[in-house]
């Protein structure tokens, strides 16, 4: 049941809707929170942080976001927890927001930050190892690989940037496709393989990995699609690099998404529907960066505040 009009929303708990709560409860807007099943984001699932300014030592992902929320609270945000936002209904003023579990809310403004997720192989192994040898950000993690070797799984430009980015690092990287030929652009495939310290295992994908019994990996068994057959290679990281999906399946198309389904802004961190921002991964398919996403959070919040200060709503 709907009760009182909240000033602003924010879909997310990630760095950016963290971050975005922070700044409007500050403000004296009461920012009511949709935390998801997951809250926290994708940091939940890292290990060690290392480049988040203001911690020298590092600080593990669920640590660093157990402090956002704990700072967001402090100055009087409403967290919904474990709630999935269902659907908007940007047809009515103030908007409404169902969620999955059968509640609803109204406000005025709404700041969606649910990121984006990487597109993972289906191994039943993955979730268990991410952050114990298995990767999906080679500029996150890259650096907790120096002289080992690693692989990537990929075929694209994300897979070539990768790659070629972890040579900084590692000892030998190779880059694992199950065809013989590619969807990078011709500059970022010459680019890897002009690569000394890369190396190329085409016909093969990843049927399983495996590890120690402290989770690290160890090698992958990989399968060759044309007949079955299988090999062992020895590793000590997995990066994959196949792509991400901006979470935005819930989101009518009264706002305008690109062909993968990242939202677009219009202008600064609006989106096609007044009233309605957008921060964090969920419209940067580019840095994919927790500081840059806390950062996109602040820009959005500081945009809705004014926007609803214009409208007359404090």
């Amino acid at each position: 049941m709907m009760g009182m009009v909240h000033n602003i929303a924010i879909i997310g708990s990630g760095p950016a809707g963290y971050t975005a709560a922070l700044y409007t409860a500050r403000a004296g807007l009461a920012p009511l929170l949709y935390e998801g099943m997951q809250p926290g984001g994708q940091l939940t699932i890292t290990t060690e942080v290392e480049n988040y300014p203001g911690f020298p030592e590092g600080i593990t992902g669920p640590e660093l976001m157990d402090k956002f929320k704990a700072q967001c609270g402090r100055f009087g945000t409403n967290f919904k927890e474990f709630a999935n936002v269902k659907s908007i209904d940007t047809s009515r003023r103030p908007f409404v927001i169902e969620d999955e579990m059968g509640g609803s809310e109204e406000a005025h403004a709404i700041i969606i930050a649910t990121g984006a997720r990487a597109k993972m192989l289906g191994l039943e192994k993955e979730k268990e190892l991410m952050g114990f040898g298995v990767s999906a950000c080679a500029t996150c993690d890259g650096a907790f690989f120096k002289d080992v070797e690693i692989a990537v799984v990929g075929a694209g430009d994300t897979a070539m940037e990768e790659a070629t980015y972890l040579t900084r690092f590692a000892s030998k990287v190779t880059i694992i496709h199950r065809r013989d030929y590619f969807r990078a652009s011709k500059v970022m495939q010459e680019r890897a393989e002009q690569n000394p310290k890369i190396e190329f295992r085409l016909f093969r994908q990843v049927q399983d990995i495996l590890h120690g019994e402290d989770k690290k990996v160890t090698g992958l068994i990989l399968e060759d699609p044309r007949d079955g057959s299988t090999e062992e290679m020895a590793c000590q990281g997995l990066f994959i690099a196949i792509g991400h999906a901006p979470n935005t399946d819930f989101l009518g198309e009264d706002i305008a998404k690109d062909d993968v389904g990242y939202i677009l802004p219009q202008s600064g961190m609006s989106t096609s529907v007044e009233g309605i921002f957008a921060a964090g991964d969920v419209s940067d398919s580019i840095y994919r960066q927790a500081i840059t996403a806390a950062g996109a959070g602040c820009a959005a919040a500081i945009e809705a505040q004014r926007w609803l200060e214009e409208k007359g709503i404090e």
